[in-house]
């Protein structure tokens, strides 16, 4: 095993250094851009401004900049945190100029100056956030931890730790009481009795701790105190994660700690309305220029057999309610469409059809219904009725990715579920995956989601049949 290294406690600073360059080369940037426009040719510079742009930045950095240091953090959400910091500092940076008096700069220098800080700042974390993961999967910069407890909620922590050295956490111990969990991991080290001795023998940074207080509260009460006693940082990890995924917020009443189960973002009016004005853009967009695409497919489809150009199938919706979806019809006229699925080499899907199942050209006419309300651009693959009858009998949670609209696309499909599901628990994943997006949404989840789309679109997959 490499070693920790001496300098990875200094990251966060060193990037939030850099993010402090960044805002003024950016400042700077935009001053020489517009230096003819700006009365004066230096409206927008000068020597207090340029000291309350570092204030706000400084600010910004000491509320956002833990993103250089969160271990598990998206590339949506860190896009999200730039966002964030950019606005903290466009309000700090407003109010305090308008104390400094009469300001004749005009709005566009700072409009644009906003608009390029975020771009850079925003690709800047994200290219840093990849840069610690690969200095990490070196063998640098990470936590020496363990896990305490070999149940379904230690065994689904160990298998998120192991899924990407990129987070940088390596298990030195794994206790458990439970002889049968012995083979959860291969760094167990004995039951919960030999903990305090490895602690003391052994460099650990961080303690998981997965043992159920409900049953076992002594052991949760000495496992604190082991850690305390060893300045080693303690996490407890709630029981509820066997069957409970929703996000939670930890807060208080009076001293005693409670959590709040965090609503579904898609519930918040805005979030609605940003997702609903994106859907329209895009979807008026791509229904202005559909002639172009529309045409060579109708006749492609004719001439490879007869029957009419679009397939309308009922699908189930938002709050499982059916309505129809629109695809370019690619199977021969058959009696089966609405209750058996494409299968691989389905002898029912014609060869034009074939090819406008592999490009996903056959869901372009779906934009009708991202346009009508029916559906979103990205949201859970909207099933057969037939499909959603059975499998919310067979499956827990399955309506629940019906609490937001059908999608064109989305993460279940970019995560590689998308096609064919010949066994049960294809579609367990899938809905798994839709689950979570519906309980983690944000815009740029969704863009994200979008561009894997189209890049996988590019490449070729294959489940696309």
């Amino acid at each position: 095993m490499k070693s920790k290294g001496r300098y990875g406690q200094f990251v966060r600073w060193i990037f939030s250094i850099i993010d402090l360059l960044i805002v003024n080369l950016v400042y700077f940037a935009t001053i020489m851009w517009n230096h003819d426009s700006m009365s004066g040719g230096n409206a927008l510079f000068s020597r207090p401004v340029w000291l309350v742009l570092n204030v706000a930045m400084v600010v910004g950095i000491y509320f956002y900049s833990d993103v250089h240091e969160r271990r598990v953090f998206y590339a949506d959400k860190v896009v999200g945190q730039a966002l964030k910091l950019v606005l903290t500092h466009a309000g700090i940076f407003v109010t305090l100029t308008s104390f400094l008096g009469p300001n004749d700069t005009p709005w566009q220098p700072l409009v644009m100056f906003y608009a390029i800080f975020f771009l850079v700042l925003a690709t800047w974390w994200v290219v840093s956030r990849q840069m610690v993961k690969l200095y990490r999967n070196r063998g640098f910069n990470f936590k020496r931890v363990i896990i305490i407890g070999g149940g379904t909620v230690g065994v689904r922590l160990i298998n998120e730790m192991l899924a990407d050295q990129g987070y940088g956490y390596h298990i030195v111990g794994f206790f458990d009481n439970n002889p049968k969990n012995r083979s959860v991991s291969a760094a167990y080290q004995g039951t919960l009795d030999d903990v305090e001795q490895f602690v003391k023998t052994h460099q650990v940074d961080e303690m998981f701790c997965a043992v159920p207080d409900i049953e076992d509260n002594q052991n949760v009460s000495r496992m604190i105190r082991i850690a305390d006693n060893n300045a080693v940082d303690f996490y407890y990890v709630p029981q509820f994660g066997r069957t409970v995924t929703r996000q939670f917020e930890l807060s208080s009443v009076g001293e005693i700690p409670i959590l709040a189960v965090h609503p579904y973002p898609l519930k918040n009016p805005i979030n609605r309305l940003v997702k609903r004005v994106f859907d329209l853009l895009v979807s008026t967009v791509m229904l202005i220029l559909s002639p172009i695409v529309i045409i060579p497919v109708a006749i492609g489809i004719k001439l490879s057999s007869p029957g009419p150009i679009f397939f309308v199938q009922k699908r189930t919706g938002y709050r499982g309610q059916a309505f129809n979806c629109y695809k370019f019809r690619t199977m021969r006229m058959n009696a089966d469409s609405d209750t058996r699925q494409a299968t691989k080499g389905d002898p029912r899907v014609t060869r034009f059809g074939n090819f406008l199942r592999r490009t996903s050209i056959d869901e372009l006419p779906q934009f009708y219904n991202v346009w009508r309300g029916d559906m979103s651009i990205v949201g859970p693959r909207p099933h057969m009725v037939a499909q959603t009858e059975m499998y919310s009998e067979l499956i827990d949670k399955y309506m629940l990715r019906h609490t937001i609209k059908p999608g064109i696309t989305g993460w279940a499909q970019v995560r590689g579920y998308r096609g064919q599901t010949e066994e049960l628990w294809q579609m367990e994943k899938r809905v798994e995956y839709d689950v979570w997006y519906a309980e983690n949404w944000t815009f740029f989840l969704d863009l994200k989601i979008i561009f894997r789309t189209v890049w996988n679109a590019l490449k070729g997959e294959d489940n696309a049949y």
